[in-house]
């Protein structure tokens, strides 16, 4: 089946089905938002798609390997900030050649060597917020098939952000397919023609993004 998608899946954590007979198809570079309420099942979602949570039952495929940003660099707290670099990227499946090339890009990027060489620190060292941009930097540093975005991973200054929210925009625009889970109105209504809105792990609507928000804003009571 083209595009990628779920079929009547459902997903439970600590005997609690987080979606319910979920079913969804989005084509290849299309653009998807999800909204919900906190704890909806969102960020399940997208670890489902990305393969990090199994499904109890339905199928889940995709139109080539999914990555959720930020998440799927698996990092090791005894090692440097380089060197994890250098493996986070190898994971993804990039050559040595481009790794050694993309490494002093990911560690600009990161800033995690703006008050010093913290690049050469183990990762035990960092803040929480110098690990996730890290984390968010060499994720950004290829370009996906079917890219998974949870917001709620943005971290850093002002300064960060809009470095990650400028680099999330070129992503968007090379991956094949793109879910993004977002908590700005104004965002999805100025950037996708497209909107799901989740709730208790099921989804209540599924089509043009200014009636699904409609739909939401009148059940928030908005």
């Amino acid at each position: 089946m083209d595009g990628t998608g779920l079929r009547e899946v459902t997903v439970v954590r600590d005997r609690t089905r987080v979606l319910r007979d979920v079913t969804l198809q989005a084509a290849d570079g299309e653009l998807v938002v999800v909204l919900g309420s906190s704890g909806s099942g969102k960020s399940t979602l997208l670890r489902a798609i990305a393969g990090l949570l199994p499904a109890e039952r339905g199928s889940i495929y995709a139109a080539g390997q999914p990555s959720l940003l930020g998440v799927n660099a698996a990092l090791m707290n005894e090692l440097p900030g380089e060197r994890n670099v250098m493996l986070g990227c190898l994971a993804m499946g990039m050559s040595p050649a481009e790794v050694r090339a993309k490494t002093p890009d990911i560690i600009e990027f990161s800033g995690i060597n703006e008050r010093g060489d913290f690049s050469s620190l183990p990762m035990k060292t960092y803040s929480s917020g110098m690990a996730a941009r890290l984390r968010f930097a060499i994720a950004a540093a290829k370009k996906h098939d079917v890219l998974l975005i949870d917001e709620a991973l943005a971290t850093g200054d002002a300064k960060f952000r809009r470095r990650s929210e400028e680099r999330v925009r070129e992503l968007r625009a090379e991956a094949g397919t793109v879910f993004l889970v977002s908590h700005s109105e104004s965002s999805i209504r100025s950037t996708c023609e497209r909107s799901i809105w989740l709730e208790s792990g099921i989804i209540r609507a599924d089509g043009p993004t200014e009636d699904v928000l409609k739909e939401y804003e009148s059940y928030m009571g908005k």
